[in-house]
This record gives structure tokens, C-alpha cells and sequence, in this order.
């Protein structure tokens, strides 16, 4: 019983010491997660404002630029994922990871080669353990992203998507994160940046109105030109954002979730303690009396 009791001891007081360390990351991510919502929020705007300019741009005119033709044969498809750097987030990760895989047998069926680039350790790991090739791995900094990082996947992929396939360039420009719905529920999404295909915040016209005109200077091609990698680079940044709110508030979640199991833990192992002792403390009061009954039956 001795032996028992203090293995129970032993596993209250583990149990308890990782109630610490989970109860700290939670709070540390739900400091974190405010900030990070915040410049999701900063972003969003922006972003969304550009994506309508050049979607309207696409749909309501008759340019003839890469940013608004769709290429009539596609090769190759970039697919850029964004994971963590850190794990203890649930199935932060995993989710991410199995979208970008349906979307890679997707690519596959309609006879597109995928070429990936890789945003945090996570995705990294994953693809060096099954020893698949990416194109292109950047590392550090997933929990508070820096534009910097987007303006060098975003040169990455549009010096890659302006290549001809033959080359070695690419035709399409996927990306793959999670986006922060609540701080409960986060959803794995996948946004084709190029060629565009939506209209994002723009009703389609009816048959007798007026399309807007839009006019460029100093020539069309240059301000696209100049519109791409803005373009480009804002809708990544947004998204690195989106992965790193989601990410931390995925982390509270688990965090929480493993403060509630320890909790149970203890509750369960302190029962099974004081059952323990019960039990110990009976066993001695029988040894006494047996003694004493022995003692008097000597007599």
C-alpha cells in the first residue's frame, strides 16, 4: 500500500507541474492573440482593396496582362503553405497540411505538375520526412510575421509565375493557410491568387449597364506591371497574418484543453490517493486489533 500511495503522490505532483507549464502557454497565447487579430484587422482593408482593383479591373475590361488572362494550357502550379514553426496548436498543422494535399491530388487529376513553397518548420518537417521536393522553404518567424518575409515568397513566386512553364515557371499561384474564424474554430482555405478567377466586393453588370472605364498612366502594362507584385505580396502578407492568429489561438485551445486534463488528473490520482490511505489506515487498525487479540488469548 506504501508503495502505491507514493507512486499516486508521485503522478499528482507531475500532473500539477504540467498544469503550470500548459496554464502559462495559454495565457501567453491569449496575450498574443489580440495583438495578432489586430494587424489581421490592419490588413484586411488594404488587401481587400487591391484584390477588388484588380479583379475589377479583370472582369469589367480587355486587357490582355498576366494578372487578368488565363493561360490556355496549364502545366505547373505553384502551392504556397504556411504551417507553424511551433507545434502544441491541436491540429493546427494537420489540417493545414491534409488541404494542401487534397489540393495537390486535385492539381494532379487535372494534369498539373505542383511545385511547393513551404512557410514554417512544420511544413518543412513534413515534407522532409516523406522526402518530397519543394521548391523554396522559409523558416522563423511564424508567430509574428514581418512583410519582409512576404515581399521574398511573393518575389519567389511571381518571378516563377512570369517564367514560361517550359522554363521552369509556373502557371497558377495557390496559396494554402489557416484563417482565423473565431477564437474556437479555425478553417483551413485555399485561395488561388493567380490567374485571377473572382470578383471580390464587385456585382456582376446587368445587360444595359454601363461598364466603368478605366484608364491607366502612364501605359496599362506598366501599372500592371507595378499592380502585380502589390498585389501579390499583400494577399500573402494577409494571409501569414491569418496563420499566425489562428495559430495562437489554436495553441490556447490545446493549452486549455491540456489545463482541463491535468485537472482531472489530479482529481482522479488524489481519490485514488486517499483510497489508498483508507485502506492503508484500515489495514493497520486490523494488524493492532488482531495483535491485541492475540495478546489476550495468550493471557
Amino acid at each position: 500500500m506504501g508503495a502505491q500511495l507514493r507512486v499516486y503522490r508521485q503522478k499528482i505532483s507531475s500532473a500539477r507541474t504540467t498544469k503550470k507549464i500548459t496554464r502559462a502557454m495559454e495565457l501567453i497565447s491569449a496575450s498574443r492573440i489580440q495583438k495578432a487579430k489586430q494587424r489581421v484587422a490592419a490588413s484586411g482593408p488594404y488587401s481587400r482593396a487591391v484584390t477588388r482593383a484588380v479583379s475589377a479591373v479583370a472582369t469589367f475590361s480587355n486587357v490582355d496582362h498576366v494578372l487578368t488572362t488565363e493561360p490556355e494550357n496549364v502545366d505547373r502550379a505553384a502551392v504556397v503553405i504556411f504551417s507553424s514553426d511551433r507545434g502544441l496548436a491541436g491540429a493546427f498543422n494537420a489540417n493545414v497540411l491534409r488541404e494542401a494535399g487534397e489540393l495537390a491530388a486535385r492539381l494532379e487529376g487535372e494534369g498539373k505538375e505542383a511545385v511547393y513553397y513551404l512557410v514554417g518548420r512544420k511544413a518543412a518537417g513534413y515534407f522532409a520526412f516523406r522526402k518530397r521536393d519543394a521548391e523554396q522553404i522559409w523558416t522563423g518567424g511564424t508567430d509574428s510575421p514581418e512583410f519582409e518575409t512576404a515581399k521574398e515568397i511573393g518575389d519567389a513566386v511571381v518571378n516563377k509565375f512570369l517564367q514560361p512553364a517550359s522554363e521552369g515557371g509556373v502557371d497558377e499561384i495557390h496559396i494554402v493557410y489557416n484563417r482565423l474564424v473565431s477564437m474556437l474554430l479555425q478553417v483551413p482555405e485555399v485561395v488561388r491568387l493567380l490567374p485571377l478567377e473572382i470578383v471580390e466586393g464587385v456585382e456582376a453588370p446587368d445587360e444595359n449597364d454601363i461598364l466603368p472605364l478605366y484608364e491607366f498612366e502612364p501605359e496599362v502594362d506598366k501599372v500592371l506591371d507595378a499592380l502585380l507584385p502589390v498585389y501579390i505580396e499583400s494577399r500573402i502578407f494577409n494571409a501569414m497574418l491569418q496563420s499566425a492568429a489562428a495559430k495562437h489561438a489554436a495553441t490556447q485551445k490545446a493549452m486549455k484543453s491540456a489545463s482541463d486534463n491535468a485537472d482531472k488528473l489530479i482529481n482522479d490520482y488524489t481519490r485514488l490517493a486517499n483510497n489508498a490511505r483508507q485502506s492503508e489506515i484500515t489495514q493497520q487498525i486490523s494488524e493492532i486489533v488482531g495483535g491485541a487479540d492475540a495478546l489476550s488469548s495468550a493471557k
